[in-house]
């Protein structure tokens, strides 16, 4: 083995015991009796992602793998990009729904909105019904009560991105054109593939 090669390989174990040391102060600090918004806290989370993405870098070069850590701020792809600080932020929230009971959802909303005609052919009333109970409910509160609404969950997700701050209104005729993965700060998603992953 080359003595470029045995350095090359030192420096990828000098990055990992870099993460386990970092790994160790960020535990220290954040088991510490402090108040909220510690900076030393803050410090420790920062070496840590800073460490972490050093390893996974060099990991990349060296050996062609990666780790399974997503930093925000990392600089692989689709990565944020957006301002340190930023002036405002969306939350772009998608939750996906089986209509399992078409005949459940529509007295519902016959329930709520006395123009649907009661006994109407369910399948042909469902997007009438739909309109009724996403306009009277919140779209947290049909989540809760899915299966009273004859609906199924599936997959969700939340993004946190951010934005500039616009004016009443602006964005209204396409609300979701701006979405840009790299602008996201954090997500969170709901799904029954990750249940089989962990089974």
């Amino acid at each position: 083995m080359s003595d470029a090669a045995q350095l090359t390989i030192s420096e990828v174990r000098a990055a990992a015991e870099a993460v386990k040391a970092a790994i160790d102060r960020h535990l220290a600090a954040v088991s510490a009796p402090a108040e909220a918004d510690d900076a030393d806290v803050v410090t420790a989370y920062e070496e840590l992602a800073a460490a972490a993405i050093a390893y996974d870098q060099i990991l990349y070069e060296v050996y062609d793998e990666v780790t399974p850590f997503e930093v925000p701020g990392d600089e692989g792809p689709g990565a944020y990009t957006g301002p340190e600080h930023p002036e405002a932020i969306s939350v772009l929230i998608r939750r996906d729904y089986l209509i399992t009971d078409p005949k459940r959802l529509r007295t519902q909303a016959e329930r709520v909105e006395s123009s649907l005609t009661p006994g109407a052919d369910p399948e042909g009333g469902i997007t009438a019904a739909l309109g009724v109970l996403f306009g009277e409910y919140e779209p947290d509160e049909i989540a809760a009560r899915c299966e009273e609404f004859g609906l199924e969950e599936g997959d969700s997700t939340l993004w946190v991105a951010a934005t500039e701050p616009t004016e009443p209104g602006e964005w209204l005729p396409e609300p979701f054109e701006g979405a840009d993965p790299q602008l996201l700060i954090c997500r969170f998603d709901v799904s029954e593939v990750y249940d089989d992953e962990v089974e």
